[in-house]
Parts: structure tokens; C-alpha cells; sequence
């Protein structure tokens, strides 16, 4: 029989404001300053696309809004979802910037296919972690072409 928690991945994710971390780069920011958030449970959804934050931790980051997104949900069903930029994103000490979805605050952390690829993580679903992608011998890198 099959746990109910079987192929549910958790991950502990560190999200950064970008702005904030350039403004600390040019001395116009306290490096403790930086406006970030840590979860120890994000959830890893494949069937997700963005790296998506609940609003009140995009407020936390004092993220501004960049633009709308039409999106298709689970359900099948149109909606517009709000796009904010920037942040970092260091999942198991890799990291990489991008742009987030906004989302009702009941629902946690996502991390999609896009924040995935970028990351070059690939789940196991079965031992319900992140995986170095074996195409790559698991060490972090990115296909050019």
C-alpha cells in the first residue's frame, strides 16, 4: 500500500529581495538589511511552472509588482495571476534568479518547473527529495543549446 505522503516533496528555500541584494552590493544597504525569507517546507510541484509565494511573504519582501500572467490551474480553469520581480531563490545550495507568481496566503511555497530546470534539480519521488539531474552526473549545470 502507498503512504498518502508518497511523491510529496518538501524543501527548505531561501528567497531573497534582488533589489535589496544590489543596493547591499553598492554600500547603499545594510547587508543584514536584505529582505529574505526562509521556509523549510517548500513544496515541489512539477505540475507548476513559476516559483510562486504566498502574498504576505511577497509583501515580507517588499517585492514590486512587474505584471499579469494568464494561467491555466489545475481545474482547467482561466485566471490571471500576478507576476513580481526579483528575487534569489538558493535551494540545497544552489541558486538562481527569477521572477515569482503571487498566491493566496493558504497556500505554501511552490517551486516549478522553471525555478527546477534552473537549478538543474531533478525528484525522486519515491525517496521524496531533490536530486542532482543524473544527465548532468548530479553536478549543477545548464544545456546552451
Amino acid at each position: 500500500m502507498e503512504s498518502p505522503t508518497m511523491g510529496k516533496v518538501l524543501v527548505a528555500a531561501k528567497i531573497e529581495n534582488l533589489f535589496d541584494l544590489y543596493e547591499a552590493s553598492q554600500g547603499q544597504r545594510k547587508p543584514e538589511d536584505v529582505r529574505s525569507v526562509e521556509v523549510s517546507d517548500a513544496l515541489v510541484d512539477t505540475g507548476a511552472t513559476y516559483l510562486s509565494l504566498p502574498q504576505r511573504l511577497i509583501d515580507q519582501l517588499g517585492l514590486q509588482r512587474y505584471r499579469t500572467q494568464r494561467t491555466r490551474t489545475s481545474g482547467d480553469d482561466l485566471r490571471e495571476f500576478t507576476i513580481y520581480g526579483m528575487v534569489r531563490l538558493t535551494v540545497q545550495g544552489r541558486e538562481h534568479c527569477m521572477e515569482i507568481a503571487a498566491l493566496p496566503d493558504t497556500c505554501p511555497v511552490l517551486i516549478g518547473q522553471i525555478p527546477l530546470a534552473v537549478l538543474d534539480w531533478v525528484v525522486d519521488p519515491k525517496g521524496q527529495k531533490l536530486i542532482g539531474n543524473p544527465e548532468h552526473g548530479g553536478e549543477e549545470m545548464f544545456d546552451m543549446f
